[in-house]
């Protein structure tokens, strides 16, 4: 149902590759040099999230999800995107192909070298020599500096044409920039925000940049994934990557590979997000699995309590992108759709999203034909209006469906 893209972004040498690797157990090329990945990897990834079938009492029965031990686990998009090096904007590097592709991320996730043991290219220097914050500045002004390429292309005719007029102001930023897919509601809230609504033909280059600083924030926002974190020199640099103007989430990617490959084997029971794992019973380690293991205990789970992977996939779509989760079901008392399913489906919406535009993403003919909606846990009856909340488990009813 959720129709968005998170992408895997970075310099070169991060820790991107294994960061998709490790949320997706997609087999791409992971090596200690830039470049690895030359072009995106496309995976799916799963959300997790309370499921709300043990606070109803009810055994579900997921289709377009996985719900174990009460959680759900629902599929997203990721892309791993090629490496970024400074000079991006103007072609360097593969700068070309992953503007391209930013242009379809409506959040991403950047894969931040937190041990300092890679240059601003990517290439391996002294461990805690290179600060991390540079590299999160120069992902920002990179992206920045693209938006108003784009935005000072015919920028004269644009300011006469709509130096009087706000909404043909935003009808002309609009245009400009809806294949970097900028909102109209961003563009309104940006001008609004650096109080910019008017007269462009009078704005300096600083009024120009504070305009697109705000509309990449809003449009492209982004979380850091200080990777690295089980590195002696990762602590000190964390602790400055924190007090950036972002969401700073430690990580350790190749400890997700590790504890999800041990899983499928069936060596320990783990799943993502979880803050420990256990050796399942009958199975035999080799000495060298059992200090790997204790080893991401130790240096990873223990301090993080847990190795960030699960959580930055969570906190991409839920706080960046402000995704909730609803249950739609045809019966509402017996919470099934048509075969006997219960609580079938789990649907990733954006917060504000009404009853009505669920009926038209489901199906167009179940929305244009809505009557009324069902809430599943009280039976009340909801208009075409009612603003869904997470958790929610709805059941519409529609000419179409009575038929």
């Amino acid at each position: 149902m959720v129709f968005v893209q998170v992408g895997i972004v970075g310099k070169p040498n991060a820790g991107k590759s294994t960061f998709f690797s490790s949320a997706t157990l997609n087999d791409v090329a992971i090596a200690n040099y830039p470049f690895t990945t030359i072009k995106p990897s496309h995976g799916v990834t799963y959300l997790r999230t309370r499921c709300v079938c043990k606070a109803l009492g009810v055994r579900d029965s997921p289709r377009n999800s996985k719900c174990i031990d009460g959680e759900r686990f629902i599929p997203v998009d990721l892309v791993d995107l090629p490496g970024l090096v400074p000079g991006a904007s103007q072609g360097r590097g593969l700068g070309n192909q992953f503007l391209d592709e930013v242009r379809r991320a409506d959040a991403m996730i950047h894969v931040v070298d937190a041990s300092g043991s890679t240059d601003p290219e990517g290439k391996l220097v002294a461990m805690g020599s290179h600060d991390p914050r540079e590299d999160v500045k120069f992902l920002n002004e990179e992206l920045e500096l693209w938006i108003l390429q784009l935005l000072k292309k015919e920028w004269d005719k644009i300011a006469r044409r709509t130096d009087l007029s706000t909404e043909d102001l935003v009808e002309s930023l609009s245009e400009r920039l809806s294949g970097l897919g900028v909102k109209k509601s961003q563009i309104e809230s940006s001008l609004e925000k650096e109080n910019l609504s008017s007269r462009p033909s009078r704005w300096s280059n600083e009024d120009m940049r504070r305009l697109v600083n705000s509309l990449r924030k809003s449009s492209k926002p982004i979380l850091i994934a200080a990777n690295k974190v089980d590195l002696p020199s990762s602590q000190p640099n964390l602790e400055k990557l924190r007090y950036a103007d972002t969401l700073t989430i430690p990580v350790c990617a190749m400890a997700e590979i590790a504890l999800r490959r041990a899983a499928e084997k069936g060596l320990v029971a783990y799943k993502p997000g979880d803050a420990n794992f256990q050796a399942r019973e009958g199975s035999i380690l080799t000495p060298e699995q059992k200090a790997a293991l204790e080893m991401i205990n130790q240096r990873v789970l223990r301090p993080y309590e847990s190795t960030g992977v699960q959580l930055c996939i969570n906190e991409a779509f839920f706080r960046l992108l402000n995704m909730i989760v609803v249950y739609p079901v045809e019966d509402a008392e017996k919470m099934t759709d048509h075969s006997g399913n219960v609580l079938p489906d789990a649907f990733l919406v954006q917060q504000g999203t009404t009853l009505g535009q669920l009926a038209l993403k489901i199906h167009k003919e179940l929305g244009e034909s809505f009557l009324y909606g069902l809430n599943a846990r009280d039976g009340m009856r909801l208009g075409e209006s009612y603003t869904l909340k997470n958790d929610d488990v709805v059941s519409i009813i529609s000419a179409a469906r009575r038929r």
